[in-house]
């Protein structure tokens, strides 16, 4: 998306509300994704843990090693930070929008915080 805040804020309301559903939209499609691929990077680090032989620590060192789990696990904080990118892009139209004088949408469900980050959690 990436609007500039000078263009946002020269938008209707109409268009303003619309640029914030479709970067919601794009946000809720992304984050789906992410989650599908990051739950399919550790079936597969299951999978390949439980297909190998040796200890514990063997088994797990194998899997560090793996090419395959170091590209997938690339491809997952790839799409993590794009993700974060929509979500500023969201803050910023909704800042718009209470800049307004309009009251922002907040705390639409589904909105939760990336895990362990104490500062994007929800009160």
């Amino acid at each position: 998306m990436s609007l500039s805040t000078d263009a946002l804020y020269k938008m209707s309301d109409v268009e303003l509300l619309a640029a914030y559903v479709e970067a919601r939209r794009q946000f809720v499609e992304r984050k789906f994704a992410r989650d599908t691929h990051r739950a399919r990077l550790a079936w597969i680090r299951a999978k390949m843990f439980v297909g190998s032989s040796g200890g514990v620590t063997e088994r797990n060192m194998a899997i560090d090693v793996s090419e395959e789990i170091a590209r997938k696990g690339q491809e997952l904080r790839e799409m993590t930070r794009d993700l974060d990118l929509l979500k500023i892009d969201i803050d910023i139209i909704a800042i718009v929008i209470r800049l307004r004088g309009a009251s922002a949408p907040t705390g639409m469900p589904g909105d939760d915080a990336i895990e362990g980050d104490p500062e994007r959690e929800g009160p």
